[in-house]
């Protein structure tokens, strides 16, 4: 029954009401301890406090980098997938986004340093690799230059 129901004998015990003079058995230093920043009042810290020492955060180098406002960013599409995924031949960017190989408007950069079909490709940039392994592979690579910034 709901009203009989109690604890587990000890489970309970009163708190100790510390500082409340020796006899009480808590008195003089009230359990923090003598002397030091622990036993002082208002004793807690903000958070990353190190002591004294200049905090971590405030080590930091306080400025962050820059994004370069004309920077070229490339759609990357990898000779290894353009491998599985198309029959030799020729492709420019529109034929690549037309295939679904590369999804934005941004110009296309091909990497890779491995491929078996013969591709003849046309696209805004290729690493050195990618443009060894082409030709190695029978195709070729055609660098169109990408529109001046006005």
């Amino acid at each position: 029954m709901l009203h009989l129901l109690r604890p587990a004998q000890g489970s309970v015990r009163r708190r100790k009401r510390v500082a409340r003079g020796n006899s009480a058995g808590g008195g003089t230093t009230a359990g923090r301890g003598t002397k030091g920043q622990q036993s002082r009042t208002g004793k807690g810290r903000n958070f990353g406090f190190e002591g004294g020492q200049t905090p971590l955060v405030r080590r930091q180098p306080k400025l962050g980098g820059f994004a370069r406002p004309r920077a070229e960013r490339y759609e990357i599409v990898t000779l290894s997938k353009m491998e599985s995924l198309l029959e030799p031949g020729s492709y420019d960017s529109v034929a690549l986004r037309r295939r679904g190989l590369v999804r934005s408007a941004a110009p296309v950069k091909v990497l890779g340093n491995a491929v078996k079909k013969k591709f003849a490709l046309t696209v805004q940039a290729a690493s050195k690799g990618a443009k060894k392994a082409v030709n190695d592979a029978g195709g070729n690579i055609t660098i169109v230059k990408l529109k001046a910034h006005s």
